[in-house]
């Protein structure tokens, strides 16, 4: 028998009285303020603040100031869901002084800002377009430091599934550059001169990187840059009616434009996405392409503090957030070009029980998120069907077990019709499981050891929780909590409430699922033996 992992969460709804879902977890629930809202228990994406604490000024490294005494930054609305972030945009000479801090008394050197750089870069570029549509790549890369941030990015975009190509026309005679040279080629990533590129560069690549120049650029592009970035600009205002054009990502700042003005003329080039890093240069503003990403968290919080620097939320783990107002989507354009391995007939295990075991456990391998997490479905006698998610507990030949609060919605709805259905989706692998049955609650005994396994804190958190009930508010729920705390504090026995347990479904029909390309999925229907 597979015993699965607990993780803590709560969801509640509220309209004007406040309705108990699920809460099977330690975590009170937390109302919002609109007069109707759900939180769902599928996974979402935590965001942390950037700097929710900065440095004092009293925990700054020693020699660590300010280079000007007049510096000041540059604000306004991000445009993001939250309309009241803001985001701070850096001159050029602001930039060039917290680049000289990074690499003076915080120790950064020249190859890890690169480095973070690059990557910041890459996971943009893969936050948007998927290596299943946009799988060709050209890196055109400049002769000074944005033009390494360009190699290290190639050198990602390989290691993420796309196939990068390389033009690096004046190359730069130092180590650290002939060093990631070095390491594209050992991955065997072309190089290839102005004079090889293609007339029409969308023919050949589906993305154009432009890492030519940085915020520490001065002048006009002298040869071959100038007519690279004219090529570019050509493309993009090629008859878009015509074929698919590639799109082009700008590196920090669109070369050829003023790092403070922006694009001076209007006739320059207009990428449509723009990676800044660190913070957004003061060109950023006149940015109106669909995608603004940052690549800044490598940023100190000592220097957050000490040149007050506003700075969007990163989600979870990511090197990037998007800033700026969000792309308008066409929800009827949205797909997905599945690529994954074939599943084959003569692959599937006989026991649909063991295929299952199978594939949850590639999911557990992959990292994926809550991969336990699965949408119930169930219908009551009035023949209205509803979904919630909810996490598997348990699957042995026997079935799949979850916990509950007998009294709730799903429980009503299984008590006048004792059948379900299942659907655990996981999007790291392009798969998903269904699976339908007959439902019956666990036994008593079995309901009560696993109630006993929990965190004691998720163990009163079923007792508090009387879920599709009616309560006046969320002060309620914290008191019966907090009296049950102190009631049980001496690390006595709590009991499990006589409304909670697991239920059972026996499976009688499997349907494995592995996304495949132009929606020619695979699909295996399993009937478990009698």
């Amino acid at each position: 028998m597979l015993s699965l992992v607990r993780k803590g969460r709560s969801s509640i709804m509220m309209s004007c009285s406040l309705f108990l879902t699920s809460f099977n977890y330690y975590s009170l629930p937390l109302l919002s303020h609109s007069h109707y809202n759900t939180l769902s228990r599928a996974p979402t994406l935590s965001r942390a603040l950037a700097y929710p604490q900065p440095f004092p000024a009293t925990m700054l490294p020693p020699g660590f100031r300010a280079l000007s005494n007049n510096f000041s930054t540059t604000t306004e609305a991000s445009g993001t869901m939250d309309s009241s972030v803001s985001v701070t945009y850096l001159s050029q000479r602001q930039a060039a002084e917290i680049d000289d801090t990074l690499m003076g008394p915080l120790g950064f050197s020249v190859d890890q800002l690169m480095e973070l750089a690059g990557l910041s870069v890459a996971t943009s570029i893969a936050e948007v377009y998927k290596p299943g549509e946009y799988n060709r790549v050209l890196v055109i890369c400049g002769p000074g430091n944005n033009g390494g941030d360009g190699l290290v990015a190639a050198r990602h975009l390989h290691h993420f599934g796309y196939k990068p190509s390389v033009c690096y026309p004046k190359r730069t005679p130092k180590p650290l550059y002939e060093g990631l040279v070095t390491q594209l080629e050992a991955l065997s990533i072309p190089f290839l001169s102005v004079e090889d590129l293609p007339s029409d560069l969308s023919s050949d690549f589906s993305i154009l990187i432009d890492a030519m120049f940085g915020f520490s650029f001065h002048g006009s592009p002298r040869p071959p840059f100038d007519d690279l970035i004219q090529r570019f600009v050509t493309l993009q205002n090629y008859n878009q009616s015509g074929p698919k054009r590639s799109v082009i990502v700008s590196v920090d700042i669109p070369s050829g434009w003023h790092v403070e003005e922006g694009d001076i003329n209007g006739i320059g080039l207009q990428p449509d996405m723009l990676i800044s890093l660190t913070a957004p240069k003061l060109c950023a503003k006149k940015f109106s392409g669909p995608h603004h990403f940052l690549g800044g968290r490598f940023v100190p919080p000592a220097i957050a503090e000490k040149y007050k620097l506003l700075l969007p939320q990163y989600p979870g783990t990511s090197m990037c957030v998007r800033i700026g107002k969000p792309p308008k989507i066409d929800i009827s354009a949205l797909r997905e070009n599945y690529i994954s391995p074939e599943f084959l007939e003569e692959q599937v295990e006989a026991d649909p029980i063991n295929q299952f075991h199978k594939w949850f456990d590639d999911a557990l391998a992959a990292g994926l998120k809550e991969p336990n997490a699965m949408a119930l479905s169930t219908v009551g006698k009035d023949g209205k069907p509803s979904s919630r998610m909810v996490l598997l507990k348990a699957v042995d030949k026997d079935g799949f077990v979850w916990y509950t609060n007998y009294e709730s919605h799903k429980a009503r709805d299984l008590s006048e019709n004792p059948h379900a259905s299942l659907l655990f989706y996981w999007d790291g692998l392009n798969r998903q499981v269904r699976v339908e049955g007959s439902v019956q609650k666990v036994s008593d005994e079995e309901s009560e050891q696993y109630f006993h396994s929990r965190p004691r804190g998720s163990q009163l958190g079923a007792i508090v929780s009387k879920q599709s009930s009616v309560v006046p508010g969320r002060h309620v729920l914290h008191q019966e909590y907090k009296e049950l705390e102190q009631k049980f504090s001496d690390g006595s026995l709590i009991p499990k409430p006589k409304n909670w347990g697991g239920y059972r479904l026996t499976p009688e029909l499997f349907e494995f699922w592995q996304g495949q390309q132009s929606r020619l999925h695979d699909r295996c229907g399993l009937f478990p033996r009698l």
